[in-house]
């Protein structure tokens, strides 16, 4: 079966998750592979953007390097990317039919979609001296941190896939943090809890954590803002890269920010034209530094979101740049209902309408989830991108 109708037959999302399957499948077949570092990232936001960094940074420093990232927004092969190109076709059709006869039937039928893929990611790696990983849900049952890892990066941590992870700041952080293996580099932390789960895993686990501006004098803190500020990415980018960079010092790299000068960044607050910009982010921390972002100004808010997240306190946090809100259809079976949206929007007092194109004189911002993004992209893709 190709990897297409095979992945066709699995969903993307799950209301229940068995935690024991992918450390089974992984030691059924762990002899047929052959690990290189491994630096997982793990966090809630800024996880693509940070690994995206490191990984462009090995790439460019002359190691073969593989990057893993999820979800994908036009196609799946954006998910497996290998020294500056996301992975071909021939590639994936190849190590697919690997992994078909490498995994008993019991786990071809049973594997998640994301199970699946992230050993077929791990097949395509083959050869990579260095693997970017990044976690999903993220914590210590992801399917990514069966592997162990090398090194591992923490990006911001806050509330998030609560039915998965807890509902306060101090599960959610404990959580994602019992996945460090013994190293590890925490990005800017919004919560101080944060801080406080670390120091009693390093105490309970013998694990040595570092926080990220350890590795840095103010003159490199500089040179990475200028580097952000010339690629014309969002301001707010410049922690990621700083903690991808220290992810690389830790490695003994010396850093140079001109092997930057090629990065693209797909989907991160990344401008499409001089009045269109889309973002990935679906989640509160997210839109705060959205909100921050486009103070100055009022935008148009091309928006969905799905059921489970708490998209009144999203809207909430954007709604003093709020110019007005137009709705995205999405055909996904977890999308809120329409209705349900717009009465949060009217209880929020937020002019809405339904989007129907884009208008010149307006600024937008297209955010939500990445369906909403994909979505966009569908309709606006060859004329912006």
């Amino acid at each position: 079966m190709k990897l297409g109708d095979y992945l066709a037959g699995k969903p993307l999302y799950y209301k229940e998750i068995d935690y024991t399957r992918m450390p089974k499948a992984w030691e059924s077949i762990e002899k047929h592979f052959n690990l290189p570092k491994i630096i997982h990232i793990l966090g809630t936001n800024g996880k693509g953007s940070t690994g995206r960094f490191l990984a462009h940074f090995l790439y460019k420093s002359g190691v073969k390097t593989g990057h893993y990232t999820s979800p994908h927004i036009l196609q799946f092969n954006e998910r497996i990317w290998i020294d500056g190109d996301d992975v071909s076709d021939e590639v994936l059709a190849l190590n697919h039919q690997k992994l078909q006869t490498l995994l008993s039937q019991e786990f071809i039928d049973t594997l998640s979609y994301f199970e699946y893929t992230t050993f077929l990611a791990m097949l395509c790696f083959e050869g990579c001296e260095y693997i970017v990983l990044e976690a999903g849900l993220g914590g210590e049952y992801d399917a990514t941190s069966v592997f162990g890892s090398d090194l591992t990066l923490v990006t911001p941590i806050s509330i998030d896939h609560e039915a998965f992870l807890g509902d306060t700041i101090e599960a959610i952080a404990k959580t994602k943090l019992n996945a460090v293996r013994k190293f590890a580099i925490l990005g800017k932390q919004e919560y101080k809890e944060v801080y406080k789960i670390s120091k009693k895993l390093i105490r309970k686990k013998s694990l040595e954590v570092f926080r990220y501006d350890y590795f840095y004098i103010t003159e490199e803190i500089n040179e990475a803002k200028e580097c952000i500020a010339s690629l014309n990415l969002a301001p707010f980018l410049v922690d990621n890269l700083l903690l991808a960079m220290a992810g690389a010092k830790f490695f003994g790299f010396e850093v140079d920010f001109t092997k930057f000068s090629d990065l693209k960044l797909f989907g991160r607050c990344q401008k499409l034209s001089a009045h269109v910009t889309i973002d990935v982010g679906h989640n509160a921390a997210a839109a705060t530094v959205l909100a921050k972002y486009f103070k100055s100004q009022k935008i148009i808010l091309v928006y969905n979101s799905y059921a489970d997240k708490d998209y009144q306190k999203i809207l909430e946090i954007l709604r003093p740049v709020i110019k007005r809100v137009e709705i995205l259809p999405i055909l996904n079976e977890r999308v809120e209902q329409k209705d349900i949206l717009v009465q949060t929007l009217e209880v929020l007092d937020i002019t809405f309408d339904n989007f129907e194109k884009i208008e010149s004189n307006e600024h937008y911002l297209v955010f939500g989830s990445f369906s909403v993004v994909e979505e966009f992209l569908k309709i606006y893709g060859e004329m912006l991108l």
